[in-house]
């Protein structure tokens, strides 16, 4: 494969382009995952906030609730409260089975390791330390661990012909 400066230039471009579509896919990816696993968090938490009193209590607990809400019954204390608990853990299942049917941790963690090594590839070509064949061989090798990541649509483009030609 020859090593001339245009394809190196090509092969550059291709490397930001692609890295370009992973800090996309990341800009998205991230804080769907940390908004994921708060609200599972959080409602786990509500879930056992609610169901505390009457658990941990139980009929003093309903009783005084009763008296200060003026409520009829035990009954009216402790059912909206499993109610809630139980709206709440639903949500808290949902949203931590959506994270994991996704795999969005391991899918940001990739996306964050390929942008790291596509840096070094691109640094490592940039300065002369990595040949055209030894830098598309680790391109490649990058950025099979994120196909996940769409490429972004000018990205054929930054692929130019002399680079096509010179991997036959």
């Amino acid at each position: 494969m020859p090593d001339d400066p245009k394809v190196r230039a090509e092969l550059r471009a291709q490397i930001e382009t692609r890295r370009a579509g992973i800090a996309a896919f990341l800009h998205e990816a991230r804080p769907r995952r940390n908004r994921l696993t708060n609200i599972s968090i959080i409602s786990s938490a509500m879930a056992a906030v609610f169901v505390a009193g009457p658990a941990l209590a139980g009929q003093p607990f309903t009783d005084s609730v009763k008296r200060e809400l003026s409520l009829g019954s035990g009954a009216d204390v402790w059912r909206p409260l499993c109610l809630a608990a139980l709206i709440v853990s639903l949500v808290s299942v949902i949203s931590s089975n959506l994270s994991k049917s996704q795999d969005l941790a391991a899918r940001v963690t990739a996306a964050e390791v390929c942008t790291t090594e596509l840096e070094g590839v691109l640094t490592s070509l940039q300065f002369g330390r990595l040949s055209v064949k030894d830098a598309v061989e680790q391109y490649h090798q990058s950025v099979s661990k994120v196909p996940f990541v769409e490429e972004l649509p000018d990205t054929s483009r930054a692929l130019g012909e002399s680079w096509r030609r010179s991997l036959s």
